[in-house]
């Protein structure tokens, strides 16, 4: 399986080292024989040592270096020796305004590098109770190439993310398996996942990981939660 850690705003160089440390000497054969592990600390906190898992970037902007200011660029990334992007989380659209089209261009180009994408995916609470996720996810994944071999696609109901209200193991299987019928691509689940509910989710058909938030800030925690996963 894939188990991912999105650490999002927290973290700084000091404790993310340390949280890196603590990784490294949990990430045994045996969970590295089954599982492959990515980290995505803020911009930050990249750190420069080797690892035992995949250090990705939670953002970047489409270009080399440039004039764009607070932005992250190919050149930034290269230093740290990043491969291994995020790309269309819903609080970069919802809270920071990022557009399809901006998404479209930063995922076109993350493939011109031949990076590994976690593309995130996923519907507003109004529009799961009104019957359209289906018709949602679709539009959402228009307009990037899903034959990309590079391309993990990740499933977070923005109404389940944070808030404890993980969907049930028959949603995020119809939502997966429907999915299945439109790319070749590793799924994950994403959305409140944590220690208690990590094992039923793993065990899921049409499940390949996780993108986990607010569980995997604690390295310790998300060690548990690896060990937990089927």
């Amino acid at each position: 399986m894939i188990l991912a850690a999105n650490l999002k705003c927290n973290h700084t160089r000091a404790s993310f080292g340390e949280y890196c440390e603590f990784l490294n000497a949990n990430l045994g054969d045996e969970i590295l024989s089954k599982h492959e592990i990515l980290v995505f600390p803020p911009a930050t906190a990249l750190n420069l040592a080797k690892h035992k898992f995949t250090q990705g970037a939670q953002n970047f902007y489409p270009c080399e270096k440039g004039s764009f200011t607070g932005e992250i660029g190919l050149e930034m990334l290269g230093e740290f020796g990043i491969n291994c992007v995020l790309i269309g989380h819903s609080e970069r659209r919802e809270i920071l305004g990022e557009s399809d089209e901006l998404i479209a261009k930063k995922f076109e180009f993350a493939k011109s590098q031949g990076y590994k994408i976690i593309f995130c995916i996923g519907e507003s609470e109004r529009v799961y109770k009104n019957g359209k996720t289906k018709e949602f996810l679709t539009s959402q994944l228009e307009k990037i190439d899903l034959n990309y071999e590079n391309l993990v696609i990740a499933y977070e109901p923005i109404w389940a993310i944070g808030t404890g209200n993980t969907a049930t193991s028959e949603i995020i299987d119809e939502i997966l398996s429907f999915l299945r019928t439109k790319t070749k691509a590793p799924l994950l689940y994403g959305g409140s996942v944590n220690l208690k509910n990590i094992a039923e989710i793993s065990q899921i058909p049409s499940c390949d990981g996780v993108l986990v938030g607010t569980a995997s800030w604690s390295a310790e925690n998300f060690i548990n939660l690896i060990k937990e996963a089927k």
